[in-house]
């Protein structure tokens, strides 16, 4: 089956006047030069290393990938539209800025951008589902604090991992006061929009691409792919799966993140796919020295003993991620409290690294990344911990992260020894000169004499 598969490719190619060379086959899928050229520019431009011949690592790599989605098509795993959608546009924005234009991204990648799109959709759901086929061999890994203790005191000592100088943070947080005015502006754009489109005007799709203020979104038109109501504000689900009119916009809608109209695209059970136009009311600078103010007279307060730090949190704070715990930041890395300083926003980090234990900064201005949009902060330091090699009672969690990791290795590369010993795999002669990181790949002894002839 795999060479007629191989066969087939080969005419295909041959057929479209195109020089290509196959340099591995797997089961029956064939593993193009193409392929690991285009795989070996990205890691180029992305300026990701490769240890060891990338011309031996990459067409690996794309081989291990082919055992994993093969595995994938026997298990039926599904990703989710909307999130890679997400990665998409976010690699090919980043690209465009980094390249300068389109057309320059375009030039360089020898595509156009559809067929970026294309390519990188399915590269990115292969991501996907290659995760979620090595979450499901390993999702039985049990661990206990004795087996962190004994795999710790079984660790070399040069192999115990130095952790750099971490801090943990609390942050109270103020939006802005936005005037009533920009507020009913920005609704009378929407509410004209939704007429458009209710008129049959224009195309709401048209009109998110041209104005809706959604990175992640507006490129695709403003569609969002399928989701659950979990995975939606709860303002923008109660509205959104009300919806029945494919045609017609819905009524406005407030969440954290601003003003939208949206679209039905289609229902699929409990899961919903939508269009939607974002629009942000302006924060203007004299909005934001008002916040500034009121912080400062909150500090004030609080250095002078009214009440503290922690007191004020739920009564003024509106990070809903932080203010009831204590206002302590998650490091959404580790799962910890601790940043390694890297880890934080800049502007934290800059104001937080004059801070001793205990002390509380001036308030000042942040982008609040979760909503895009300028908001005032006082960030109080709650603990400063030394860089030092790690050890049981300061870094359970990251060795105990560690130990997991090694688990998690020992049953994947068990997983690929098998996969690999039972499948079919061809590699040609030019291709075959390398140190690979699995064994079993060259098939030795009679088995190979046949393939090569």
């Amino acid at each position: 089956m795999a060479f007629t598969c191989l066969m087939a490719a080969l005419s295909l190619a041959a057929q479209d006047n195109i020089a290509e060379e196959v340099a591995w086959v797997v089961g029956d899928q064939p593993i193009w030069k193409s392929e690991i050229e285009e795989q070996y520019r990205n890691m180029l431009y992305e300026k990701t290393t490769v240890e060891g011949d990338p011309y031996c690592v990459i067409p690996e790599q794309i081989a291990i990938e082919k055992l994993y989605l093969h595995q994938a098509d026997l298990d039926t795993v599904e990703v989710q539209d909307n999130m890679v959608a997400a990665q998409v546009d976010s690699r090919i924005n980043y690209f465009i800025t980094q390249l300068g234009s389109r057309e320059k991204m375009e030039e360089y990648f020898r595509k156009s951008l559809p067929e970026m799109r294309a390519s990188m959709t399915e590269m990115i759901a292969n991501q996907y589902r290659v995760q979620q086929v090595q979450n499901s061999l390993t999702k039985n890994i049990k661990v206990t604090p004795s087996d962190v203790r004994k795999y710790y005191d079984a660790l070399p000592k040069d192999s115990v991992p130095f952790v750099p100088l971490q801090v943990e943070v609390q942050i109270l947080t103020l939006n802005p006061v936005i005037p009533r005015q920009e507020i009913e502006d920005v609704k009378a754009r929407l509410r004209d929009y939704a007429d458009r489109v209710n008129r049959g005007e224009s195309e709401f799709s048209t009109l998110a691409i041209f104005y809706s203020q959604d990175p992640g979104s507006a490129m695709r038109g403003g569609e969002i792919g399928f989701m659950g109501r979990g995975h939606l504000e709860p303002e923008y689900a109660a509205v959104a799966f009300n919806l029945n009119d494919p045609k017609k916009a819905s009524k406005i809608v407030e969440t954290q993140f601003g003003y939208h109209i949206i679209q039905l695209i289609e229902k699929r059970g409990d899961r919903i796919n939508t269009r939607h136009i974002l629009l942000q009311p302006k924060v203007s600078d004299n909005d934001l020295m008002d916040a500034i103010h009121r912080l400062d007279s909150l500090k004030m307060d609080i250095d002078a003993g009214k009440f503290t730090f922690e007191e004020a949190l739920p009564y003024v704070s509106q990070d809903k991620d932080t203010r009831n715990n204590r206002g302590l930041m998650i490091n959404q890395q580790t799962g910890t409290t601790r940043f390694e300083m890297s880890q934080l926003p800049q502007e934290i980090a800059k104001v937080v690294d004059t801070l001793k234990v205990g002390e509380m900064s001036a308030p000042f201005i942040m982008k609040d990344p979760k909503i895009n949009r300028d908001i005032v902060v006082i960030a109080k330091l709650s603990a400063r911990i030394p860089g030092h090699k790690a050890n049981l009672s300061d870094d359970f969690q990251l060795i105990k992260d560690m130990y997991e990791s090694s688990q998690r290795s020992k049953i994947l590369s068990h997983w690929l020894a098998k996969k690999i010993a039972d499948t079919y795999v061809r590699i040609d002669e030019n291709w075959r000169n390398c140190e690979f990181q699995h064994k079993g790949w060259i098939k030795e002894g009679i088995s190979q004499e046949i393939e090569e002839k």
